[in-house]
């Protein structure tokens, strides 16, 4: 016999899920990254229904087994997802590790939800909104190298340009040629190494005449 509080706490798990999922994914989002909002409420709720399942069948049927082990296979799993958001870029720089290891994060906490750990679950929420959230602008803050892509559509307009970008920067930078990421004809992608912190609006770079793109690396 199901104990009658089980859909209550059903509820109630799952509502947290989607909760949890929706604080950690709307900061990814706001940085722009392909886990965002929906991602992350899928994986804590789905993860907290794993958890959930077990202890259903465990009042249901009277079997006494390993609860833990469904879940477990979520742990693992959620690593296929992760390692899609995990890029290598041109300038061999690589990205998505933070949202990764959020997503991989979201699916534990939605696990404990879904055993009814409220404590833990809602304290570790806490303290990875404030890790993804505050240290991403300690860590800008000390970083000594910014590196700016920037596309222009007439390559033989480059030494120009960069001669003007240079000024209005006011700081000495060097450059990379990249395939240009709109892959249109005649296109030049650039990657802008400054090896300073900057104080610099970048998305004035386009005011720049020829500059059709501007992206923060």
């Amino acid at each position: 016999m199901i104990n009658p509080n089980f859909l209550l706490h059903v509820v109630i798990r799952s509502v947290l899920a989607v909760l949890v999922g929706i604080l950690i994914g709307s900061e990814r989002a706001r940085h722009g990254r392909a886990a965002g909002m929906r991602t992350h409420v899928l994986v804590c709720l789905g993860a907290a229904l794993t958890a959930m399942t077990s202890v259903y069948l465990s009042e249901s049927t009277g079997y006494g087994g390993d609860l833990t082990r469904i879940s477990a296979q979520v742990i693992s799993g959620i690593g296929f997802l992760g390692a899609g958001m995990i890029i290598l870029k041109n300038n061999s720089k690589i990205t998505g590790l933070t949202t990764a290891a959020g997503v991989w994060a979201t699916s534990i906490i939605g696990i404990a939800l879904g055993y009814g750990f409220y404590t833990g679950a809602l304290l570790a929420t806490v303290l990875v909104f404030t890790t993804i959230s505050l240290f991403s602008k300690f860590e800008r803050s000390r970083r000594n190298t910014e590196i700016i892509y920037i596309e222009i559509d007439d390559m033989y307009e480059t030494n120009r340009i960069m001669s003007e970008i240079e000024t209005m920067m006011g700081a000495e930078i060097s450059i990379s040629a990249v395939p240009p990421k709109s892959e249109f004809h005649g296109h030049l992608g650039l990657n802008i190494i400054v090896e300073e912190t900057l104080e610099f609006e970048i998305l004035r770079l386009k005011e720049i005449k020829g500059v059709v793109f501007v992206e923060g690396e």
